[in-house]
């Protein structure tokens, strides 16, 4: 990872201390990322290609006013964590945050990384725009592992690890995985599925989250709404327009819209 930026990346996510290959720079890391570089599914929305060159990533993400979806944010965080000199491994997940509980197992269509730190590996996911979290987890099955945002936890079962999130008085999973390595070919595969799949979730809806001090902004097509802890929701309201997108969309989100965010409204569905 010589050629990667890694002091513009730390400016882009604004983290001014040390780094070293510890828990306590992984910790800093990924909480700063995800308040920094928003989840944004923009371009399989605009059906615009979504290339996974770590060039392309940097000049979009680090370079541009820009965020991405999973394979493009976790790769970003892989590279910077190599090039501190962490040793990481890229994975793989099935998602199921949408999923009815008895609903079978769909395709890996989501990236995550295992981390190793000197207390022992750590679950890092920068990427994951249904519930992001600011926190590395442990692979610790069955311990409550509480976040500024929440309450998390891993289960498991049938040789599969699920990460669940505490809501309300139950657990919503967010996605299924096991500790195989992928390569890059597998996320190429996976994220050309992803991105342009006619009925592929990033497909067919208008997707944002960013996270920050325990507060989740989330857009889902011309609904904004922002959530507390377990995904209490704290406000919601319609966008009204591409006017009042665009709005949120620089305001909020921190992002530069590559289209007109009247012609991205025009795409949205109620």
């Amino acid at each position: 990872m010589t050629n990667f930026a890694l002091d513009a990346y730390l400016r882009r996510i604004g983290h001014r201390g040390p780094v070293a290959s510890d828990l306590a720079t992984l910790a800093a890391l990924h909480a700063a990322h995800v308040a920094a570089i928003p989840f944004e599914g923009l371009d399989p929305f605009l059906r615009r290609p979504v290339n996974l060159d770590l060039a392309a990533i940097e000049a979009k993400l680090v370079g541009g006013r820009r965020g991405g979806y999973c394979f493009e944010q976790n790769a970003l965080f892989k590279a910077a964590l190599e090039a501190i000199g962490f040793r990481t491994v890229g994975l793989a997940a099935r998602p199921r945050w949408n999923a009815a509980p008895d609903a079978p197992l769909g395709p890996k269509t989501h990236m995550l990384l295992s981390v190793e730190t000197p207390e022992g590996a750590r679950l890092a996911d920068v990427g994951y725009g249904a519930c992001l979290s600011e926190t590395p987890f442990e692979f610790a099955v069955g311990k409550e592992q509480t976040t500024p945002s929440g309450v998390f936890r891993l289960s498991q079962s049938e040789g599969l690890f699920r990460l669940e999130a505490r809501r309300g008085e139950g657990w919503r999973t967010l996605y299924a995985f096991d500790l195989a390595p992928q390569l890059p070919a597998d996320y190429a595969l996976a994220s050309w599925f992803t991105s342009t799949h006619p009925a592929a979730a990033h497909v067919v809806n208008l997707v944002l989250e960013r996270l920050e001090a325990g507060c989740r902004h989330k857009i889902v097509n011309r609904r904004y709404w922002t959530e507390g802890r377990d995904g209490i929701v704290e406000s919601q309201r319609g966008i009204d327009n591409g006017a009042d997108l665009a709005r949120l969309l620089d305001e909020v989100f921190d992002v530069t819209p590559p289209a007109p965010a009247e012609e991205i409204f025009a795409r949205t569905t109620e």
